[in-house]
């Protein structure tokens, strides 16, 4: 099968990882670099389309409440281009296989007898958590950690929260800001009033913000300080990790706010 411009089609599933244009894989920007056809979400940096600077951009992103297309539409527009001009790359935030929907498209283009590719990105369930300092796994703090939507296809809170609420994993929700309340209860329910919970909105973008509280008390911290959606739930001891960098962070520079002025002089800025 070849297109009108005697190309083959292709499809090529990218990852666009979290948020920051610098966590662009090298493998995503020569995939940009080559396409004649970027469909891209919502969540993705429109800062990475610069790589794809002779393709025909498209949107195509779906947020709460404001979907400029179906999936079922996003489905057929991939084959349809991709028969028309040649090579289709499909961009998502993150990685396309988490919670991506990554999966339905590739075996969609497939099924059309199309060529696809997948190309992973880095997924705000890890870089987003670390941006703040905060590692899923540590070494007698968490074993294993969970990575559970927020909102499932049924626009419920997904039941695997349940049961990953009973035990000492890491838990990171992904789409849930929306059921915070929700999560909150599950965990109250099993007596971790006092776990601590880390919020972070717009994670790796220029404009992150970030809080820090409990089970209990999370919610009301977040709806004060105005936290929203798109953000990274992580829920667990590690997240007191984060808590020491802050801390050590502001005491180093306390420590040398009175070196410097004790000194007469002023530390380096750039």
């Amino acid at each position: 099968m070849k297109t009108i411009t005697g190309k083959s089609p292709k499809v090529t599933l990218l990852g666009a990882g979290p948020g920051d244009p610098e966590l662009l894989t090298l493998k995503a920007v020569k995939a940009l670099s080559n396409a004649d056809v970027v469909l891209y979400d919502s969540l993705v940096n429109e800062e990475i389309l610069k790589h794809a600077n002779r393709a025909l951009l498209v949107f195509v992103g779906k947020r709460k409440g404001n979907h400029s297309h179906t999936q079922d539409e996003i489905n057929e527009l991939i084959v349809d281009y991709a028969t028309e001009f040649g090579h289709v790359v499909r961009v998502k935030g993150g990685d396309p296989f988490v919670f991506g929907r990554g999966k339905e498209e590739e075996m969609y283009a497939l099924a059309h007898g199309i060529e696809v590719e997948v190309i992973s990105g880095i997924s705000s369930s890890v870089a987003v958590p670390a941006s703040v300092g905060i590692p899923v796994t540590s070494r007698g703090v968490a074993e294993s950690f969970w990575v559970i939507t927020g909102t499932t296809s049924e626009r419920a809170l997904s039941k695997d929260l349940t049961l990953a609420a009973q035990s000492s994993a890491t838990v990171v929700v992904l789409m849930g800001m929306a059921k915070l309340k929700e999560i909150t209860e599950i965990y109250s329910s099993f007596g971790k009033q006092d776990l601590p919970v880390a919020i972070i909105q717009n994670g790796t973008h220029t404009e992150q913000k970030e809080v820090v509280g409990t089970v209990q008390n999370i919610l009301e911290i977040s709806q004060n300080q105005g936290i929203g959606a798109p953000a990274v739930i992580v829920i667990g001891e590690v997240v007191h990790l984060a808590r020491a960098r802050k801390q050590l962070k502001e005491d180093w520079v306390l420590e040398d706010e009175f070196i410097f002025q004790n000194l007469n002089t002023l530390p380096f800025r750039n």
